[in-house]
C-alpha cells in the first residue's frame, strides 16, 4: 500500500486505486464495452503506449487565465493524498486525462456545450497498455472516514467483474451500415478567406505581425449519429504516426483526432517537444513525393514560418532547461501530408510540472502566431466560429504531475448527428490565399475520411 500526503481536502476526498494485469484486453475492446458512458483514449505508436478510460471517478475543472495553475493545484492535492492498494506498478497508477480550450476566455457554444475551458477526468476504470504489459485499474473517491484497506474486497470484486466483461467477444463492425451524408457546409466562404488573409498579410508586411494561424471549420450533418469507434479505428489505421485521442465526457458528445504534433512530454526531468510548421501534400509516386519534400525543405516561405516556431519554443524553454538541443529540421510524413519538423529536447534545471510547461508554451506560433498576444487578438477577430479545444493542449497527467500533451489538430467534435471539423494554416507575409485554402483541404481529409464522408472540396 502506498500512502502520500497529509493535507486532506474535503471536496476531493481521498483517491484509492487497485490494479491487476490484463494482457488479453485491447484498447478497442475496452472502449467498445464503455459505450453509453464517458470514454477517454490516448494512443501513441511512437511511445508504444496507449491509455483508455471509462466512467468518471472524479472531474477537475477551471476557468480563465489561472486555469493551468488551478488544475495543477487540484491535481497535486488529489495525488498527494492518494492510496495505491496492492502492487505499486508505475504503469497501473492513476492518470488524469483531458485538455484545455484554445483561448482563456472560452465560452462554450453549440458544438462545445459539454466542454469547459479546462477539464480533466480521472476515469473509474482505466487500461494502460505498452508493447509488453497491460494493466487494468479501478479508481474511486472515498471519504476520509473510510479506511482504504477495508474497501479492498469490494474493489477487487469490481475489478474482476470488469475484467470478465472485457474478456467477452466484441461484435464485428458491420461496415455495410455506413452513414448517409446529409449536408456539408463551411461557415467561412472563400471570398471571406481571401479578404482576411489579404488584411493579415498587409499587417505583416508593415511589420505589425510576424505570423498568424488562421483556421476554418467544416460542419457535417448526418441522418444518424457517427460511429466513433469506427472513426478512431480509421485514423489509427491511416495515420499510425500520430497521437490519437478521444475525450467523450457524455455519450455521443466527443472530441477526437489524430494529431502529428507533440506539444510537450515531461518524464523524469526530460522535456521533449517539437516545432511543426510548413506543409505540402504527398506525391502520387515516389519520385513526385521526394520532389515535393525537397521543395518544402527549400521553400523560403515555409522555412521562415517554421523558424518562427523553432525560435519561440527555444526562447520559452531556454530559462528552464540545460542541454537544450534543437535538432536539424527534416520532414515528418503522414499518408496525405508532410510537414517541416524540428525535434527539441532538454533537461529541467529545477523541478517543474507538465502543467507549468503547458502554461508557458501554449499556444506556440505553430497554432497561434507571433507576437503571441497580437496574433491571438487577430484570430479572435477574424474567425467566425470559436475554436473550442481545437489547437489546444490535450493529454494526460500522472501522479508525479508529469505527462504528455499534444496539440489537438486534425480533429473533430461530434454532438450526436452533427460534426464540426477544424483545419488551420500558418500565415506569413508571403502567404497566398489559394495555396492556404488548398492546405486546409488536405488537413480536413483525415477527419472526413474517418466519418465516411464522400467529398469533393
Amino acid at each position: 500500500m502506498i500512502l502520500a500526503g497529509d493535507a486532506p481536502d474535503a471536496d476531493l476526498g481521498r483517491l484509492i486505486s487497485l490494479a491487476m494485469p490484463c494482457p488479453e484486453v485491447t484498447i478497442a475492446a475496452f472502449l467498445w464495452h464503455a459505450r453509453g458512458g464517458p470514454r477517454f483514449c490516448w494512443e501513441s505508436n511512437r511511445e508504444e503506449m496507449a491509455f483508455a478510460g471509462a466512467g468518471t471517478a472524479l472531474e477537475l475543472s477551471a476557468w480563465g487565465e489561472s486555469r493551468f495553475d488551478d488544475i495543477e493545484q487540484q491535481a497535486r492535492q488529489l495525488f498527494a493524498n492518494s492510496v495505491m492498494l496492492g502492487d505499486d506498478v508505475a504503469l497501473a497508477t492513476p492518470r488524469l486525462f483531458g485538455g484545455f480550450s484554445f483561448q482563456d476566455a472560452f465560452v462554450p457554444d453549440r458544438a462545445w456545450s459539454d466542454f469547459l475551458p479546462a477539464q480533466f477526468v480521472l476515469p473509474h476504470f482505466q487500461l494502460v497498455r505498452t508493447h509488453n504489459a497491460t494493466w487494468l485499474t479501478i479508481n474511486a473517491q472515498v471519504g476520509w472516514d473510510e479506511h482504504p484497506a477495508t474497501l479492498l474486497p469490494e474493489l477487487h470484486a469490481a475489478l474482476e467483474a470488469k475484467r470478465m466483461q472485457l474478456a467477452m467477444d466484441v461484435p464485428i463492425d458491420d461496415e455495410s451500415n455506413l452513414l448517409s451524408q446529409a449536408e456539408l457546409s463551411f461557415p467561412m466562404s472563400y471570398e471571406t478567406w481571401v479578404l482576411i488573409i489579404s488584411g493579415l498579410t498587409e499587417r505583416m508586411k508593415a511589420g505589425d505581425l510576424n505570423k498568424v494561424v488562421l483556421a476554418r471549420v467544416a460542419e457535417v450533418c448526418f441522418d444518424q449519429a457517427p460511429n466513433i469507434d469506427r472513426a478512431l479505428a480509421c485514423v489509427a489505421a491511416r495515420y499510425p504516426g500520430t497521437y490519437r485521442f478521444l475525450f467523450e465526457p457524455r455519450a455521443g458528445d466527443a472530441f477526437y483526432g489524430a494529431t502529428p504534433e507533440l506539444l510537450v512530454r515531461l518524464q523524469d526531468s526530460r522535456v521533449e517537444t517539437m516545432a511543426l510548421a510548413g506543409s505540402a501534400r504527398r506525391g502520387r509516386t515516389a519520385d513526385e513525393d521526394a520532389l515535393l519534400g525537397a521543395e518544402l525543405l527549400a521553400s523560403a516561405k515555409d522555412r521562415h514560418e517554421h523558424q518562427i516556431v523553432v525560435d519561440a519554443i527555444a526562447r520559452e524553454l531556454q530559462p528552464l532547461l540545460r542541454c537544450l538541443q534543437v535538432d536539424d529540421t527534416g520532414l515528418l510524413t503522414l499518408s496525405n501530408i508532410q510537414h517541416l519538423h524540428t525535434p527539441i529536447v532538454g533537461e529541467l534545471t529545477a523541478p517543474s510540472t507538465v502543467l507549468r510547461l503547458l502554461k508557458r508554451m501554449h499556444p506556440t506560433p505553430a497554432l497561434g502566431g507571433d507576437p503571441r498576444e497580437l496574433a491571438l487578438a487577430a484570430i479572435q477577430s477574424a474567425e467566425p466560429v470559436t475554436r473550442g479545444w481545437y489547437a489546444a493542449p490535450i493529454g494526460f497527467i500522472d501522479r508525479h504531475l508529469e505527462g504528455t500533451f499534444a496539440v489537438a489538430i486534425r480533429s473533430a467534435v461530434i454532438q450526436h448527428q452533427r460534426a464540426w471539423l477544424y483545419a488551420g494554416v500558418g500565415l506569413v507575409a508571403q502567404s497566398e490565399p489559394q495555396r492556404e485554402w488548398d492546405e486546409t483541404i488536405l488537413k480536413f481529409r483525415p477527419m472526413l475520411e474517418s466519418l465516411g464522408v464522400m467529398y469533393d472540396l
